[in-house]
């Protein structure tokens, strides 16, 4: 299995962090991918990176949470020159946070489109925040709409048409601890969505999976969103596994030049 979206790097992991990766590892999680939030954390993202060779693998991008009048502009400006420097398998995460901070929603906007523009130039899939703010990140993307635009629809949370409208733009999934929780609502529609549109994710620290909600996530927890889609889907485990690792492998471009 692959863990498309996992904060391996987060503090909430300083205490175990080796073992929490092995407890993943052994149950059969090959490829965890991390998702960018601002440079404060890119050191220590990066680093876990060449600490697992070929199975952490590191996105870049500025968080929507982390875009701030003082400082977006230049945190830009370091993931660009990282995108310049070398390979990353996609730009992200990005997006539209209005749960947080309301008052930003100009530069979110702006942060988000230049961004995208980068992932076009550089035919890279895009990681997407969307929080409280699919209607925002619906125009963005309808305004940006491109060949080449594509990418995941991160801790997806929202209704069928949502999920419709954001497949209909070239996005997938991804997949996490809600569809586990009784007031996740996404379990009563997610099998009107072609498995070859869905990627898990653990998106942990956070949004652990029933029966660890509340709890800190960890990416061995995935097999617990792989065994709701199972029910789902009335498919075997090794089917759901087979088909949303295939999914995540294509997106990222593995086997492609790097």
């Amino acid at each position: 299995m692959i863990d498309t979206h996992t904060h391996l790097y987060a503090e909430e992991f300083d205490e175990d962090r080796k073992e929490a990766i092995q407890r993943a590892l052994d149950k059969g999680i090959t490829k965890f991918y991390l998702p960018a939030i601002d440079s404060e954390s890119h050191g220590k993202m990066l680093q876990l990176e060449t600490e697992y060779p070929g199975q952490i693998i590191s996105m870049m991008g500025l968080h929507p949470c982390y875009v701030k009048y003082e400082s977006w502009e230049k945190e830009l400006k370091i993931v660009k020159n990282y995108l310049d420097e070398r390979h990353f398998p996609a730009i992200g995460e990005i997006g539209i946070d209005l749960y947080w901070d309301k008052t930003t929603l100009d530069i979110q906007v702006k942060a988000f489109e230049q961004q995208i523009e980068w992932a076009i130039e550089m035919d890279l899939p895009i990681v997407i925040h969307t929080r409280e703010s699919f209607d925002e990140t619906f125009e963005v993307l309808e305004r940006k709409k491109h060949p080449k635009l594509r990418g995941i629809f991160h801790c997806f949370s929202g209704n069928l048409e949502q999920a419709k409208h954001a497949i209909d733009l070239n996005f997938i999934l991804g997949i996490g601890g809600v569809v586990t929780f009784k007031n996740g609502k996404i379990d009563q529609f997610l099998n009107e969505i072609p498995l070859d549109k869905i990627v898990l994710e653990t998106d942990s620290p956070y949004l652990a999976p029933v029966p660890h909600r509340g709890k800190r996530n960890e990416s061995s927890y995935l097999d617990l969103v792989a065994g709701k889609l199972v029910n789902i889907y009335g498919k075997d485990f090794s089917e759901i596994d087979r088909i949303t690792t295939e999914n995540a492998s294509k997106l990222f471009g593995e086997g492609k030049n790097k």
